[in-house]
């Protein structure tokens, strides 16, 4: 009578001649984690900036506000003291817009540059890991080869 194959010891033969590399993957969360550790670097450094606007800006309508809140003379005083106190609070809010809008420019550039950097480095290292792979799969046929002759 014919022998019938062991089809799963053979499926299982093949498949540990097929060596699973683990320096790929983690070579990738490496990368990834150095991404998100930048990315994180930037968003701090922005609320950081923003943290300061802000903190100048209160400052300097507070300083104004007592300005507005102080004893006149005449009435007439008084309505000077809010158009001085809303003039200068235009230009605050333009500048600190201005300032607003420049940490937003800086945070985006930055993000940009992380991005393209990141991509970059994925591809580096998909291309070394798909190089290794190969090379893998080819010696482990050509063992495969050589043991089934």
């Amino acid at each position: 009578m014919a022998k019938t194959q062991d089809y799963s010891k053979m499926m299982k033969d093949a498949m540990g001649s097929f060596p699973v590399d683990m320096t790929a993957m983690q070579d990738a969360f490496k990368t990834q984690a150095t991404f998100g550790e930048k990315l994180s670097k930037v968003a701090l450094e922005a609320a950081d900036k923003s943290t300061e606007i802000s903190t100048k800006w209160t400052k300097d309508t507070l300083a104004k506000v007592g300005d507005v809140a102080k004893v006149k003379e005449e009435p007439a005083d008084y309505s000077k003291a809010f158009t001085d106190f809303f003039s200068a609070q235009s230009e605050l809010a333009a500048e600190n817009m201005a300032a607003f809008a420049e940490v937003a420019k800086k945070v985006q550039m930055e993000t940009v540059e992380l991005m393209l950097a990141a991509g970059k480095d994925m591809s580096e290292d998909a291309t070394a890991a798909v190089k290794k792979a190969t090379a893998d799969v080819q010696s482990a046929a050509k063992k495969a080869a050589t043991a089934a002759n």
